[in-house]
């Protein structure tokens, strides 16, 4: 019989409860914190009940879908929660930069809000694109040379059907620490291919990618419950590699890594892009190579195939990595349990920690937390330094939930002295 697994951080304190689990659905959870300790967490609600909940609210599909984002937050550690503003945005980040606090998101254009007091009072939203359509997660921020960074999704093929992660182009966002940030001038937005604009199903082989076939613009059922939509990626995370021994290492401080999440019906691949700062200013993004001269569009990530968070502690030179770990993606289609949502990858109720030194070499951390069954998800991470702590938030369920993917919890969790975890 095997050891028992004991979790980092398997108690949490609940910041937000769906009011109806049945058509409230809690989505897209982000945390910072401020130099005072104060902590902010962001997520949003979608479902039809959304529409008739008071408050700000983002429209989609033609006026038929809403969004409402919500902000609270923790002065005693994340123990207890408070409300603190609502904004009409999905996909939102909360980050500091030149004192001030800002939250990014998108409703088709990207927006972003601010506050001058710590979270207390809130800016209207303002508009950084005009007429595109955008996509992301609340990914992780890279702060460097004086500048912040983050990445989002563009749609520029919008003519796939269904879950469209074929048509995004992961582009990135630079603008100084000390600007206004909600002045659209101050940011430089990267060049970026599509996914579908670089790759495409018939050229890889030898590896298992995709899992499944599907049509190049459309996805396909595989079986009762069973969607897989066209290859692609989308939730980019920002590495930069200082490590002077590193294969991609830049000597010269112009250059960024894109790990993303990859939908290729498996599991244990992220996607991989570089984007290079050019002399005037402008980043383009390209495909690295490894030393043989080949293409490295996908790289070795644990749980690569769901929303990832990478955080990279500078104390210990190490990047640490919060991932949903599947344990049965290998399962027959027919035999798959009638809890889980959609394919066999899709197991959202184990949330794991790793580290690595090159954000290749991933070494095991331990478990973060083990939902009791697959209602009970624990997924969709985003985290932060809180001293010696990881503040780690998710996107939950308990028995309420209509299920994996439609949670009605927002849980905060706490991994105590993470570095003695290192190994």
């Amino acid at each position: 019989m095997g050891k028992r697994v004991v979790p980092l951080a398997q108690d949490f304190s609940v910041v937000y409860r769906s009011p109806t689990p049945s058509s409230i659905y809690c989505y897209t959870p982000g945390i910072a914190r401020s130099d005072t300790g104060r902590l902010v967490a962001t997520f949003d609600l979608g479902g039809d009940g959304v529409a008739n909940l008071c408050g700000p609210k983002g429209t989609r599909a033609a006026g038929k879908r809403f969004g409402l984002g919500k902000l609270f937050i923790s002065d005693d550690r994340g123990v207890t929660w408070e409300p603190r503003a609502n904004f009409p945005f999905w996909h939102a980040r909360p980050f500091f930069a030149g004192g001030a606090l800002y939250v990014l998101g998108q409703a088709s254009d990207i927006l972003v809000m601010a506050s001058f007091d710590n979270g207390d009072t809130w800016s209207d939203p303002v508009q950084l694109s005009s007429g595109e359509k955008w996509h992301g997660s609340a990914c992780n921020v890279h702060h460097f040379g004086g500048n912040l960074y983050l990445a989002l999704d563009q749609r520029k093929d919008s003519d796939i059907s269904g879950w469209n992660v074929a048509g995004l182009a992961p582009r990135v966002l630079r603008a100084r620490l000390g600007d206004n940030l909600l002045d659209r001038s101050v940011w430089t937005f990267s060049s970026a291919p599509a996914f579908n604009e670089i790759l495409n199903n018939d050229i890889i082989e030898w590896v298992g990618v995709p899992f499944y076939r599907t049509p190049d613009r459309k996805p396909v059922q595989l079986a009762r419950n069973c969607i897989c939509a066209p290859m692609g990626w989308l939730e980019p995370n920002i590495v930069r590699f200082l490590d002077s021994s590193h294969l991609w290492h830049d000597p010269c401080g112009k250059t960024l890594h894109l790990l993303l999440r990859t939908n290729t019906g498996g599991t244990g691949y992220a996607g991989l892009v570089k984007v290079v700062e050019e002399a005037d200013g402008e980043m383009r993004t390209c495909v690295e190579h490894v030393p043989s001269g080949k293409k490295a569009l996908f790289v070795p990530l644990p749980g690569g195939h769901l929303k990832f968070f990478i955080l990279y502690d500078y104390q210990t030179s190490l990047y640490w990595l919060i991932s949903s770990q599947p344990t049965d993606s290998m399962a027959n289609l027919m035999a798959l349990p009638p809890s889980r949502y959609n394919l066999p990858n899709n197991e959202r109720h184990r949330l794991q920690l790793h580290f690595s030194k090159n954000c290749i070499d991933w070494c095991f951390a331990g478990i973060i937390a083990l939902g009791a069954n697959e209602k009970h998800a624990r997924n969709y991470p985003s985290m932060t330094i809180d001293g010696e702590d990881l503040a780690v938030l998710c996107r939950s369920g308990d028995d309420a939930a209509l299920d994996g993917q439609h949670t009605n919890l927002i849980t905060f969790h706490r991994i105590r002295d993470f570095r003695s975890l290192s190994y």
